[in-house]
């Protein structure tokens, strides 16, 4: 069975506003081809209005809320938060109220500014973006700034705080200037593997 785990971002809109059907529409076209499950949260460009759509692509969007995704007895809990940077609509502790101790748990976050209140939770993993991991940067690949209230170690690629596992994509798109330098854009696939007990 195949889960795909999506965070987007309208970055055709440019403003927190606007009209997101042509968003929808790539949207569709992407999900075409995606097979299995799909999971997503909102980002700073985006608006709860596209969620009605977006859930009738077959995308379920998780708004401060958590799933199981179970294969025989055992179960991952995937949460997924609204928006921490821009709205800041995000609610940690209501999107990890149904996840039972002693269980694996990922959250979804479009940015990584929350991430200390994600380790406090109990989450053993984040899945964020929202950086861009700068966009433009020296070389190295070391960001001039991040458009996020982070350490630079959390502004792309895998990282730790406490006990908790992390990683930030810097995503295949720009944001307010249609330009990279020194930060080549990806699509990450995160394989999960069970441990050994």
């Amino acid at each position: 069975m195949r889960y795909c785990v999506w965070a987007w971002s309208a970055s055709n809109r440019g403003r927190t506003y606007g009209d997101y059907r042509p968003t929808l529409e790539l949207v569709a076209q992407l999900r075409d081809s995606l097979r299995g499950a799909v999971y997503g949260v909102l980002g700073n460009h985006d608006s709860i209005t596209m969620v009605p759509d977006l859930e009738a692509l077959g995308i379920a969007v998780l708004l401060n809320e958590c799933i199981a995704i179970r294969r025989g007895e055992d179960a991952i809990y995937l949460a997924g938060v609204d928006d921490a940077h821009f709205y800041r609509a995000d609610n940690i502790e209501k999107a990890a109220t149904e996840i039972p101790e002693r269980c694996v748990s990922i959250l979804l976050s479009h940015t990584p500014e929350i991430y200390r209140q994600a380790a406090h939770a109990g989450f053993d993993l984040m899945l964020s973006g929202h950086t861009h991991g700068g966009q433009i940067c020296l070389p190295g690949g070391i960001p001039i700034l991040l458009e996020a209230n982070v350490p630079r170690a959390l502004g792309a690629g895998p990282w730790r705080h406490r006990q908790m596992v992390g990683y930030t994509s810097v995503g295949a798109g720009s944001s307010v200037v249609p330009v990279r330098f020194n930060n080549r854009p990806e699509i990450t696939l995160h394989r999960l593997v069970g441990g050994v007990t």
